[in-house]
């Protein structure tokens, strides 16, 4: 029997600040059937891979592979999957970094596209998805490995991420999504003075070094390509709830994230004013859409004004693109939601 429980905690905006609330706004009741992977300590038999999206990101590389070849279990599968870079990523690695397995693609897939394909290539029980310009704790695939032992409902593990130039303040903690339709970071920027040190269960992980239970996805599927990238690792966690499966937020495996320095700018814009209005549209079940529509509908008209008063700048210009073409494809999105809310 297929689960119909959603486990996500969605919050008015403003209340992700400092820790996540206790008290759910909108909690769907249940509880999941499935049990994933084995209770008990990590088992070294199981094998953990790593993905690690690249395009021209080589400066970066080899403090994110010199931490991945320094880790304390014992195996570990790491594949890069390059986006047709032409600052020699490709040669860097093949020449310092034998063990990674390379996967040169020929043009850009972009994130959701090259990260598919290393998972779709990648062999272990537990599948992470890591920045390359990130740093990792020498125990980091050890802790998110126990993390899966210790918490068989959960098919997402999400890392605590810190600012790689300073160390003791957040990038996230775990992932929040809010009533009026808009998902963050947990902690962002805030000083790491001890609170979000306790594990708990969140909405999503930061696609950065989301891991994931490789059963879960083959249950319902990887990343959405259409996402090309941003907010494809909400819709993931959304759709792995909305399958039964819990994300939990794991704060001893600790990374170390540059914070989009191989992206962001124009493109983000672009995609994030287009992939928030997919977002909605393909999971947010029935019942909360309509008691939050109009938190929603404020909100993306707030976007637009804000993009129309800003229009002279780049990023408003292509924000208001975005937006114009998730509207335009809104009937692909509700065929996509069509099939995740029939699967529940």
């Amino acid at each position: 029997m297929v689960p119909t429980v959603v486990a996500a905690r969605i919050h008015r905006p403003g209340e992700f600040r400092r820790r996540q609330h206790r008290d759910s706004l909108a909690n769907l009741a249940g509880s999941p059937s499935r049990l994933l992977g084995r209770r008990g300590s990590w088992l070294m038999a199981e094998r953990f891979s790593v993905i690690i999206p690249n395009w021209n990101g080589k400066r970066f590389l080899a403090a994110c592979l010199d931490a991945l070849r320094d880790q304390t279990i014992g195996d570990i599968e790491i594949i890069l999957v390059d986006n047709a870079s032409a600052d020699g990523s490709q040669d860097f690695v093949r020449a310092e970094y034998p063990e990674v397995r390379l996967i040169a693609l020929e043009e850009n897939r972009g994130f959701t596209g090259a990260c598919n394909i290393g998972m779709d290539a990648a062999t272990g029980a537990y599948i992470a998805l890591l920045n390359n310009d990130t740093e990792v704790e020498r125990n980091w695939a050890e802790q998110v490995a126990n993390a899966f032992a210790a918490h068989p409902h959960a098919g997402i593990v999400a890392s605590k991420m810190l600012l790689f130039d300073r160390r003791d303040h957040l990038h996230t903690a775990g992932d929040f999504f809010t009533t009026d339709g808009r998902a963050g970071n947990r902690g962002a920027w805030e000083c790491d003075c001890g609170q979000y040190d306790n594990g708990e269960y969140v909405f999503s992980a930061c696609g950065g070094s989301a891991a994931y239970r490789r059963s879960m996805l083959s249950d319902i599927g990887a990343l959405d390509d259409d996402f090309f990238f941003l907010l494809e690792d909400v819709d993931l966690a959304w759709r792995a709830q909305l399958a039964g499966y819990k994300v939990w937020y794991e704060p001893s495996a600790v990374v170390y994230h540059y914070l989009s320095a191989t992206g962001g700018g124009v493109t983000a814009s672009y995609h994030d004013g287009r992939n928030g209005i997919w977002l909605i549209v393909k999971c947010m079940p029935a019942g909360l859409a309509r008691k939050y529509a109009r938190q929603i509908i404020a909100r993306q008209l707030s976007l637009l004004w804000d993009s129309l008063k800003s229009w002279r700048g780049q990023e408003a210009r292509a924000r208001l693109r975005g937006m114009a073409a998730g509207l335009l494809s809104i009937g692909g999105a509700l065929a996509k939601r069509k099939r995740i809310q029939a699967s529940k």
